[in-house]
């Protein structure tokens, strides 16, 4: 039977998996586990745009409150504005409800301990253990029920925080595209409170377009209001405002690698890079270790997900890691990628250098194909003599100039094919022979 909870809390489409009834029993479930676990303070609760937030947080809410907890609300905010206030108001535990960068339809409810970080796995199987037996769970009465507070009036000292980690930004033009998500409003007031004249881009909370040809997952509309917009930077959010992306002065996206070795550049040259040590993916771009190696800083890698990046940052007394797709974690900001605080450091360095295309120059990005393969069986499809000869023969025509990653996907029967190299024609004829001998092999097993 698979898990309750995803890599990323409980996600799927609203009011079909992701029921109000659900929610309700994901409240009661949390709450008497977190209680259990010595945490009878209040739960705070945020949640993105989606039209099917308010349902959700109603139910949710409602079963922490059955429990015998106190829910504060905090409204549309970012996650990683969750995970910050859940330790700067003493809370239990957080909650946020959103599917980040997934479709309209979709959301999700994740839970956050009361220092700011996800659930242990064993944490959340423990919930979703008692997510079943509901009705066997305590049902306070009287003044022992628990109750529903608003604090929305809370976001000001995520503000405050963000800003502090940022500098004057007078001088400097920013197009913000909210995406119609978490950060439609916190965002662009953050910039302005900095001294940023800001230009907004799918900035209203509107749930019937969160992510929608918009914010992080298509930047081609704040591309083309930057180059409409002479030397501005572009930012661009996804729907829960944990990772953010970006756009140079010349309309050349800036990803999650670039930002770790301005990052890793910046905090070694202060001596506040721990063991000179950083943390990222196996997708990571092999520019970035390039870049880094310049820096004489070392890269660990980790499977793809945040919490494989946190999981090692926290084991190794490592500062900086993050992701390709814009998940930025700074341990000295927040304890979870947070995409306002990343963008306020990539603006501040931005200044320090003149322009955003010059402090990025650092790392040249090398080209990347990735091939999905459709198979029945991903492991045995994987490990084959034929795929392993295919995979090895490439490796030796790339050398030391290229990097070959094949991987099964964590969510769907597909093998990932991976190649970078110096040149994008020759790596997309590499790595269509390992899709080939992947497909062969599936069919004939």
């Amino acid at each position: 039977m698979p898990r309750l909870f995803g890599t990323d809390g409980v996600r799927g489409v609203a009011n079909e998996f992701l029921t109000p009834e659900l929610a309700f029993a994901l409240g009661r479930a949390g709450g008497h586990v977190l209680a259990a676990h010595g945490e009878r303070r209040p739960v705070v609760v945020g949640r993105d745009t989606r039209c099917s937030g308010p349902m959700l947080e109603a139910a949710l809410c409602a079963g922490v409150c059955s429990i015998g907890l106190d829910a504060l609300t905090l409204g549309i905010l970012p996650t990683p504005a969750v995970a910050w206030l859940t330790r700067r108001l003493h809370a239990g535990a957080g909650v946020m409800i959103s599917a980040s960068h997934n479709p309209i339809e979709d959301n999700g409810i994740k839970f956050f301990a009361a220092d700011g970080c996800k659930l242990s796995d064993q944490l959340e199987d423990e919930i979703a253990a008692h997510v079943s037996d509901g009705a066997a769970l305590a049902r306070p009465i009287g003044a022992k029920v628990g109750t529903i507070r608003e604090r929305r009036r809370m976001a000001s000292l995520y503000a405050e925080h963000c800003r502090s980690l940022g500098a004057d930004l007078s001088g400097v033009t920013v197009v913000v595209d909210g995406g119609h998500g978490a950060a439609y409003d916190i965002a662009p007031r953050v910039f302005a409170q900095l001294g940023a004249h800001v230009v907004k881009l799918h900035c209203t909370a509107n749930g019937k377009k969160i992510n929608v040809r918009c914010g992080s997952t298509d930047l081609s509309e704040l591309r083309a209001a930057v180059l409409a917009h002479p030397k501005s930077i572009g930012v661009a959010f996804d729907g829960d405002a944990d990772r953010a992306l970006f756009v140079d002065e010349e309309g050349v996206e800036i990803t999650g690698d670039h930002v770790l070795a301005m990052r890793a550049r910046e905090l070694a040259g202060r001596d506040e890079l721990p063991g000179r040590t950083m943390v990222a993916t196996v997708m990571s771009n092999i520019g970035l270790e390039r870049a880094l190696d310049a820096l004489d800083v070392k890269l660990i890698r980790t499977p793809v997900g945040d919490r494989y990046v946190l999981d090692a940052m926290q084991r190794g007394g490592y500062r900086l890691g993050g992701e390709q797709s814009g998940h930025i974690i700074d341990l000295q900001a927040n304890t979870t990628g947070d995409g306002l605080a990343t963008a306020v450091s990539v603006l501040r360095i931005a200044k320090e250098h003149g322009r955003l295309a010059d402090a990025a120059a650092m790392m040249q990005r090398h080209p990347q194909v990735l091939v999905n393969v459709h198979v029945r069986d991903k492991v045995a499809a994987q490990e084959s003599d034929e795929v392993r000869l295919a995979i090895g023969e490439v490796e030796r025509e790339l050398g030391v100039d290229g990097r070959v990653l094949v991987r099964p996907s964590g969510t769907e029967p597909l093998v990932r094919v991976m190649i970078e190299g110096k040149e994008e024609k020759e790596i997309r004829r590499l790595a269509q022979r390992i899709a080939d001998a992947i497909q062969m092999s599936a069919n004939e097993s």
